[in-house]
């Protein structure tokens, strides 16, 4: 028997112990993909403002801007040519006296939200276009609903008013709504809302079911000029430890009519995702990688933690292994062009 023989005899290796074989090429190791990131998963975030002509930089949201819908055509444009398929839409007033305690300006037909749905649609035939559906962005005191003395939501009211909005964004054409405002029980009068006006068999009800109320919308909140004016949103956004009420709103969303739903925010919650994508696991599924989890990847790049490019898709991969397959993300036109090179 020769050395190696004796060798191999006296430190037998188990066959299945031995997985580098399986991952040792740059292929081999796509192929370990469970799931692989493709364009048509990427939804990105557009800041519609009233004034025509903006093309403004928001500082604190890197490469990310507030646009007029003078300017938006030809930045889509050159976005649906490397690929992307589908947007999300915020309205940003920033008008003297648009603001108002009940949202008046969400589904007004000559703001920003209703007038980008038109010319995105004339322009863009095959985009998808989504609305997020809120009234934090439209209201003088910067809260998700109307508002009660104490400074608590009207959930009725709210959302009766919410459905009204996604009423009409859907009547002026968007594929999909997305109440992003937490209150409950608005997913039911949306869909509702919906049927009764005969669009609920062409408009997706894509619902923020899992919004954790925490320290990353910053930037976001500075992009859409929708911080409130006083108090916070704990009372009707999940509390970060909350996994059992994520759970139940899950389940609540699902059976009030949701077609999608929305994990939010993404990197730090993943078990929730997991959790999505058991509840939820015939339908699809989304991360929104907020504001300040891509504004701390650019800072950490920034550094030299991390390269930029290589954290992103990182990232991307977590939602995917967790069971995302859509992904509400700032970097998509990095991606449109990251996933051309890959």
């Amino acid at each position: 028997m020769t050395h190696q023989a004796e060798y191999i005899k006296e430190y037998p290796t188990e066959i299945s112990s031995v997985l580098s074989g399986g991952y040792h090429h740059v292929l081999t190791r796509e192929w370990q993909n469970e799931r692989t990131l493709t364009k048509s998963m990427f939804i990105y975030p557009l800041f519609m403002t009233d004034d025509d002509d903006a093309e403004t930089e928001i500082p604190s949201l890197p490469n990310q801007k507030r646009w007029g819908v003078n300017k938006i055509v030809p930045f889509v444009a050159s976005l649906v040519a490397k690929g992307l398929r589908s947007v999300i839409l915020f309205g940003v007033p920033l008008a003297d006296g648009v603001k108002d305690p009940v949202g008046t300006a969400a589904d007004d037909p000559s703001g920003p939200v209703i007038r980008t749905i038109h010319i995105l649609k004339a322009n863009f035939p095959d985009l998808f276009i989504m609305c997020d559906v809120c009234l934090c962005e439209y209201t003088s005191h910067g809260h998700c609903g109307i508002l009660r003395e104490d400074g608590s939501i009207r959930r009725e009211i709210t959302v009766r008013r919410l459905a009204a909005v996604a009423v009409n964004y859907a009547k002026a054409g968007a594929h999909a709504v997305a109440p992003s405002d937490m209150v409950d029980g608005r997913v039911r009068a949306i869909k509702q809302g919906l049927l009764d006006n005969d669009l609920a068999h062409s408009t997706m009800v894509m619902s923020y079911s899992a919004k954790f109320a925490g320290n990353l919308y910053g930037p976001f909140r500075d992009a859409a000029c929708s911080s409130p004016g006083q108090g916070d949103r704990k009372a009707y956004q999940l509390p970060p430890g909350g996994r059992g009420l994520a759970r139940r709103a899950l389940e609540r969303d699902l059976a009030e009519g949701a077609d999608a739903i929305i994990v939010k925010p993404s990197t730090f919650y993943l078990d929730i995702v997991r959790e999505a994508a058991e509840i939820c696991r015939n339908i699809p599924i989304a991360t929104y990688q907020v504001s300040g989890e891509f504004a701390m990847l650019h800072a950490a790049a920034e550094k030299g933690v991390c390269d930029l490019k290589g954290i992103a898709f990182e990232a991307a991969m977590g939602s995917l292994r967790a069971g995302a397959n859509l992904l509400i993300s700032y970097f998509t036109p990095e991606f449109l062009e990251w996933l051309d090179d890959n």
